[in-house]
């Protein structure tokens, strides 16, 4: 093997407002230096509208937020060592991998160019990397799952838990295609968004030659072996003819993230201050990355929480002449997806931080458009108030003990990823009286998050999936100490929160150091380079037996508030 010692990688995780990028020593793990970029257009609110839940991010957000966070990085790093006595470290950097969000796909031309990229389109969102949260294709989602379970031939679902999502990539192309004939007569491709960035880099954007991820391709784009690649054109041609046409330039190989997209175009070595030679692996999700950087093992769920959450485990292959097992309702399962050579298994909340900050808005308007506006209210800092009020909040929660007449709600707000997708539901509340309070109510969404947990856990095992341990990683869980002791309580589980923010790009960093052959295997890289434990969360016994008759008050109150969906939506 390489001297280790002698070596740095770069991690780069692209979040739903920023990038974040951590260069690692490869030896042990030390983060030499790191740094956050927000998307500047996205911070403005630019090409989205919430209340139609449409979400956009341009390309450029993505490419000038990479380039500041990896030369700020590098930056911090060489003056901490300059500092410290020590030689520079950018010749020593020798591979960097991203995740990015998912399924976000953006509609590209013949070279592989997003097509916001093009003078013409520059402005349109329907041109645009269309976010994972965006639910603008319920619609067409369930068009696809009509047409996946009713066409006569193979369901195509059966190995993504059964549903099609609003949230993934063919619902959304399907979307954009119909509304925007423009756009739609323009595209060539599609990409998602941790295969552009790669294949920007490396210079391989042209469809020919593009390697594109496993993990993107089998959770989110129906990707398959056993299906030789993605549904035959005679099930597009069934939903639109265009669909087909973009399945042609998709190929039929994946690769996983474990192995070179190439190396760095002299154009991005330059812009990103690295040698030539730095490999870039292919790309991945946040999550699925995010767990290799968690310390994922058999039998652990990595749960990343973040403005939603994403649930993954990883199993073994199936022996030879045995059929794999179908876990039902979850977000898919794909061999290769976070390790290769194991299944990994998704799951998720549509909301979670997202539920909270909502909960924030709330309560913040008054002070925003009434009070702050008051010219008899003075010195009234309301930024000071938003940062710390759900902190207060929380403090307060924490005096509360769980009761069977406590309020219930559920985590719908912005639709059910697991189990089994629903982007039509929507949250519910139950119990409130006169006497529920500020700290009441968000105790009930923490709980109610937690019990969105369990029937993840529940969906799992229903599947013939044991989960003897749960690792939180992300900046939600290492704040909330209640949220994860109420996630312990709930789940009768402990919970095992990491020891740093950054699972997702060590996680990445993990996979650099694999693929420049600085460790044999991911297993090996992650037990270096991984952050470790930073407390650990434990169900205690009194409040378990009260979150249990909770537990099923919040599974009656689903079933009621699925049943009147299913009435209202037509």
């Amino acid at each position: 093997m390489i001297k280790k010692d002698e070596y740095f990688v770069v991690g780069a995780d692209f979040g739903s407002d920023s990038v974040r990028v951590v260069i690692l020593d490869a030896a042990d793990g030390h983060i030499a230096g790191s740094q956050v970029a927000y998307y500047p257009r996205w911070k403005q609110g630019l090409y989205c509208n919430p209340k139609e839940n449409q979400f956009r991010q341009h390309p450029l957000d993505y490419t000038e937020s990479l380039v500041d966070a990896v030369t700020g990085a590098v930056r911090e790093a060489e003056r901490v060592r300059s500092a410290a006595g020590q030689d520079s470290i950018v010749d020593k950097i020798c591979a960097m991998s991203i995740d990015t969000t998912g399924s976000t796909p953006s509609l590209a031309d013949r070279n592989g160019t997003p097509l916001a990229l093009l003078p013409e389109f520059s402005e349109d969102p329907d041109a645009m990397f269309i976010l994972w949260k965006d639910h603008t294709a319920v619609r067409e989602a369930d068009e696809i799952n009509e047409t996946a379970h009713s066409w006569g031939g193979t369901d195509f679902t059966k190995f993504m838990g059964g549903t099609y999502s609003s949230e993934w990539f063919w619902s959304k192309l399907l979307h954009t295609i119909r509304k925007n004939p423009k756009v739609a007569k323009r595209a060539y491709t599609a990409l998602e968004h941790c295969d552009w960035m790669t294949a920007v880099m490396t210079g391989t954007t042209d469809p020919t030659v593009i390697k594109r991820s496993r993990c993107a391709a089998g959770h989110k784009v129906m990707w398959h072996a056993e299906w030789g690649g993605y549904p035959p054109r005679e099930f597009w041609d069934r939903l639109d003819p265009k669909l087909s046409d973009i399945r042609d330039t998709l190929g039929k190989d994946t690769w996983t993230t474990d192995v070179s997209a190439g190396t760095l175009t002299p154009e991005w070595a330059e812009m990103l201050g690295l040698p030539e030679s730095v490999i870039v692996c292919v790309g991945a999700y946040d999550a699925h990355i995010g767990a290799v950087g968690g310390d994922i093992a058999p039998g652990t769920m990595v749960k990343s929480i973040g403005t939603s959450t994403c649930d993954i485990l990883i199993g073994p292959k199936p022996d030879k002449g045995q059929k794999e097992n179908l876990v039902k309702g979850i977000c898919g399962q794909v061999d290769g997806s976070v390790v290769a050579g194991w299944i990994g298994y998704e799951a998720g909340q549509s909301a979670y931080g997202d539920y909270f900050a909502w909960f924030r808005n709330l309560l913040m308007w008054p002070v925003e458009n009434l009070i702050a506006s008051d010219p008899e209210v003075k010195n009234l800092d309301v930024e000071k108030i938003e940062k710390n009020l759900l902190r207060r909040l929380e403090e307060a929660a924490e005096d509360i003990e769980p009761a069977e007449s406590s309020v219930v709600a559920l985590d719908w707000i912005n639709g059910r990823r697991t189990p089994f997708a629903n982007q039509n539901l929507t949250a519910a509340i139950s119990g409130l009286t006169l006497g529920t309070d500020s700290p009441a109510f968000l105790r009930a969404l923490l709980e109610a998050t937690a019990f969105g947990a369990r029937s993840i856990i529940d969906t799992f095992e229903a599947g013939g999936l044991e989960i003897e341990k749960i690792i939180a990683i992300g900046g939600v869980a290492r704040k909330s100490r209640l949220g994860m002791q109420i996630l312990a309580d709930i789940t009768h589980r402990e919970i095992y929160v990491t020891a740093g923010d950054q699972s997702c790009a060590i996680g990445a960093a993990v996979f650099a150091a694999t693929a420049a052959g600085l460790y044999p295997d991911i297993f090996t890289a992650q037990k270096a380079l991984s952050a470790g434990t930073d407390r650990v969360h434990r169900p205690d016994p009194a409040r378990m037996a009260v979150y249990d008759r909770l537990y099923e008050k919040f599974r009656r109150l689903g079933n009621f508030i699925e049943d009147e969906t299913k009435g209202a939506v037509k």
